[in-house]
């Protein structure tokens, strides 16, 4: 979207706005056929915060071709949007191999899948092989609500109340 997109979703009454980041690291946004580069996200991110807009990102960790220090650099990236202050709120998720996906075809074939109970696949903890332990990526995914939950943000949503009808 361009900035007069964003705008019109202002005048038209949006308030918040959703975007898939999934990972920081062009090789996993292409392998996983996101069709975005980076820049994007950061050009996105802004363009909808400065028409006033709240942007929530979505982060995924654990692809099991990422090693610790690709995870980082999704971790730092998510954190570089909160700190320009050009995304408001976020979720962090592990990544899962859905039926019939992509993903799960290929954990699958190279048998990756270490859960084969769909009461697993609630994006809580691995169910497939990867580089990173189930422990690294519980450390990651608290060190980004860690800096997403701070003063700081406490700072912005306060301020960013309009009336009492905001929540």
């Amino acid at each position: 979207l361009n900035i007069n997109e964003y705008k019109l979703m202002k005048k038209a009454g949006f308030r918040m706005i959703l975007f898939g980041l999934e990972s920081g690291n062009q090789k996993t946004l292409d392998k996983i056929n996101k069709n975005l580069k980076i820049e994007q996200i950061k050009d996105s991110c802004l363009n909808a915060k400065q028409v006033g807009l709240e942007p929530h990102i979505t982060v995924m960790l654990g692809y099991p071709w990422e090693t610790h220090e690709d995870a980082l650099v999704t971790v730092e990236f998510a954190e570089y949007l909160f700190n320009k202050g050009w995304v408001d709120t976020l979720q962090v998720t592990t990544v899962i191999p859905y039926p019939e996906t992509k993903l799960y075809k290929e954990c699958k074939k190279n048998g990756w899948l270490i859960s084969d109970d769909w009461d697993d696949f609630d994006m809580r903890k691995p169910v497939m092989k990867t580089i990173l332990s189930e422990n690294e990526i519980k450390d990651l995914t608290q060190r980004l609500y860690k800096v997403f939950f701070t003063p700081k943000y406490l700072f912005r949503k306060i301020f960013s109340i309009r009336n009492i009808e905001d929540r």
